[in-house]
């Protein structure tokens, strides 16, 4: 088991050797459109790459969700195959996002044994993600 402070120090050696590997600008939170957001989570028993809709207006929320959900097939079909969509996902703080993602099981942040595999998925999913956002962003974006 590790200390607070090592699990820490190893977290942020995971994402500078990451930063090193794959040493490129990430879309992240500069979508363009206000609480929606990219994101990479990894613990010690997954690896995620997630579109996170976190507006505080629940129509606003939803809109955005139903635009991604109207394009899901094409996603899946020529991007990624297996992504979860939850409209209404539910954080540890109890606040409610809308929350697309796909994960790696069985991989684990504290084992470096692990780092390749993690930043070969996020690698290639986050990729996929930028580039079919890029594609549709307009599409996205008008929810008016």
């Amino acid at each position: 088991m590790y200390s607070k402070e090592e699990t820490q120090k190893l977290k942020r050696e995971f994402w500078v050797t990451f930063a090193e590997k794959f040493p490129r600008k990430w879309v992240l939170y500069d979508t363009k459109i206000k609480d929606f957001s990219f994101k990479f989570y990894v613990d010690n028993k997954k690896a995620q790459v997630l579109i996170d809709i976190e507006h505080r207006n629940n129509e606003t929320r939803n809109a955005y969700f139903d635009k991604l959900e109207a394009l899901k097939s094409i996603l899946s079909e020529e991007f990624i195959a297996d992504l979860v969509f939850e409209r209404d996902f539910i954080l540890e703080n109890g606040k409610t996002i809308s929350r697309i993602w796909v994960e790696k099981l069985g991989v684990s942040v504290s084992n470096r044994n692990y780092w390749d595999e993690i930043f070969a998925f996020y690698n290639e999913k986050m990729t996929a993600l930028e580039l079919f956002y890029s594609e549709y962003d307009d599409f996205i974006k008008d929810i008016a």
